[in-house]
């Protein structure tokens, strides 16, 4: 076999992520690597928690990147805040809930399940009812944007509940932050993870998390050891603590990390509050060219996620042909659905810096092209003025 230098293709990503990745974060990963130790590198740090504080809304003091990817953000708040025999009530709404029962389980922890059906948001008065069957429970577990789904649940109101009933509180923001509100200090929410490749246009490989006093409070008055090593927080703050000298943990991922810092810079250049409103602005127009095209959201308009759209598949459509169409035609990447919502539905991200006025008129001409090829009931030439009228 003749192995070369890899040169992947040029793709628009418009799936449930990665997202694309903007020319600078880009450019940041080339910079020369120094150690991880540097002085240089240990400014770059302190510089990262305050970009993260402001990207969380929070001035929770251990805020950081964990060095992999959300998944590792998930674990890393349920094996230090789970110790055996916990009750954790679990809210789930689709794949990343049932994600968060399993940590539960691998932690010795005894997960509560309050299930809504997938495409719905949360429902305050099941978690309500289970709290009060549970009195006993420790910790509530939600996902704020479920990326399966596209569905968005009213965090604020879900943390206050859970505190009313004296549990601590793990939130998956992984979808959310950076492309729709996420306030953890004025939530009130105690321990919350993220990832770098979705809204915040970083390359993979990456979890930011924060947690609060509470949260560190239970951290250290556990009464057994943190399950991993490399994820326990009282190890892991030696090297993300605050000061020069820092104790070594890892080799941190450090050209990733100058990525996050440049996509962090991005962010608050362009302030969250703009940012939030232009994910919001190009839902609107997404969703105007494909409702004007005859398709539907899996998800009610309140409860929509704007930066992840499920949309419904047509009938007699296939899903993967339609999907490999537009890779190999238009080098125009969307997602399949997850589980319950395989085959039947679409994952259309517009996250970061792929939420853009021409990646979205690219989806909706490539979308109608392709569908009307395929002879789908669908109404053409109507879409793309939808569009651009929205965006107007």
């Amino acid at each position: 076999m003749d192995i070369r230098s890899f040169n992947p293709p040029i793709r628009t990503l418009m799936g449930p992520g990665p997202s694309d990745v903007h020319p600078r974060i880009l450019e940041a990963l080339a910079r020369p690597t120094i150690g991880h130790l540097d002085p240089a590198f240990i400014e770059l740090m302190d510089e990262l928690k305050v970009l993260l504080q402001y990207a969380f809304q929070t001035e929770n003091a251990l805020t950081m990147p964990v060095s992999a990817p959300g998944s590792a953000g998930m674990e890393t708040c349920f094996v230090n805040l789970v110790e055996p025999g916990d009750k954790v009530i679990v809210c789930q709404n689709g794949v990343f809930g049932g994600r968060m029962k399993e940590n539960v389980e691998r932690c010795g922890g005894v997960p509560v399940l309050v299930e809504d059906p997938w495409g719905t948001a949360i429902d305050a008065g099941k978690l309500e009812e289970a709290l009060k069957a549970h009195t006993d429970a420790k910790i509530v577990a939600m996902v704020h944007a479920e990326t399966s789904t596209g569905a968005q649940s009213d965090v604020a109101a879900l943390v206050k509940l859970a505190h009313a009933h004296g549990c601590l509180t793990i939130v998956d923001t992984v979808t959310s932050l950076g492309g729709t509100p996420v306030k953890v200090d004025e939530w009130g929410i105690d321990a919350i993870y993220s990832g770098s490749q979705k809204c915040l246009s970083c390359t993979p490989g990456l979890s930011p998390v924060s947690f609060n006093e509470r949260a560190l409070e239970k951290i250290r008055n556990r009464r057994t050891k943190v399950q991993s090593w490399f994820m326990d927080l009282n190890l892991v703050m030696g090297y993300w603590g605050t000061g020069t000298k820092r104790a070594y943990h890892h080799t941190a991922p450090i050209n990733t990390l100058y990525a996050l810092h440049e996509a962090l810079v991005i962010l608050k250049e362009e302030g969250l509050e703009n940012a939030w409103a232009r994910h919001r602005k190009n839902h609107l127009a997404l969703r105007a060219g494909l409702e004007a095209m005859g398709l539907s959201f899996v998800v009610k308009e309140a409860d929509r996620l704007p930066q992840l759209n499920a949309v419904t598949i047509p009938a007699g459509v296939d899903d993967a042909a339609v999907r490999s169409r537009l890779l190999k035609e238009y080098n125009l990447e969307i997602g399949a659905g997850l589980g319950a919502l395989a085959g039947k539905v679409w994952r259309i991200g517009l996250m970061g810096h792929a939420s853009r006025a021409e990646n979205i008129l690219l989806c909706i001409g490539a979308l109608e092209s392709i569908l009307g090829d395929m002879g789908a009931e669908i109404k053409r030439g109507v879409a793309l003025p939808a569009m651009q009228k929205a965006l107007a």
